[in-house]
């Protein structure tokens, strides 16, 4: 069993593909061997493959799950994983690659980099931020909410309350608020821009 500060390091890599139409079934066989491939990395966790509905725009995501930033950043510079992305340019019209974080990060807008983030902030800091930020938002959504809100249901009101103080939070506070803070969140990273 995991302690709380393993799980906490856990990353995700989410890889979206565009493969090409008529070559679905090279890319599936591709998908198959990078995936064994990953499996013999220390920290691999495992992979998932969400396949695509429209077949006119075969778009795949692949979720990636290592233990910890190490083991993934190893996999990722690795010359197994070039090689295996050097073979499927032939397929692929489009990839994109996000690494996502456990807790409030995904709410974060992260410092400028290369395929892999920085690692995240400590986890008191995501509290802190968490705090900072969403005790304002529901005083403000009940200043402004609350007289719209007279006569609903105890959880409909809640609900909307809800996804108003998210809204907000994902767009432009969040990114407002960790861009300025960037300093303390991120303070490597930081270090490194000076230098």
């Amino acid at each position: 069993m995991q302690s709380f500060g393993q799980q906490s390091d856990l990353i995700t890599l989410v890889i979206s593909e565009v493969v090409e139409p008529n070559l679905i079934e090279e890319y599936e066989a591709w998908t198959k061997g990078i995936n064994h491939a990953a499996q013999q990395f220390e920290g691999f966790m495992g992979v998932e493959v969400i396949r695509p509905r429209d077949h006119q725009y075969p778009e795949y995501v692949v979720i990636v799950k290592f233990d910890n930033y190490d083991h993934c950043k190893n996999w990722l510079t690795s010359s197994v994983y070039q090689q295996w992305m050097q073979s499927s340019k032939k397929f692929i019209s489009k990839r994109s690659h996000q690494q996502l974080p456990n807790g409030l990060e995904l709410w974060f807008t992260l410092p400028k980099s290369t395929l892999l983030s920085p690692p995240q902030p400590a986890y008191y800091k995501q509290v802190v931020i968490g705090v900072f930020t969403v005790y304002p938002l529901i005083l403000l959504a009940n200043l402004l909410l609350n007289p719209f809100l007279q006569g609903l249901p105890a959880l409909l009101g809640l609900l909307i309350s809800v996804t108003f103080v998210s809204a907000l939070l994902s767009y432009p506070v969040m990114p407002f608020v960790t861009k300025i803070l960037g300093f303390w969140l991120y303070p490597s990273k930081s270090k490194r821009a000076k230098k």
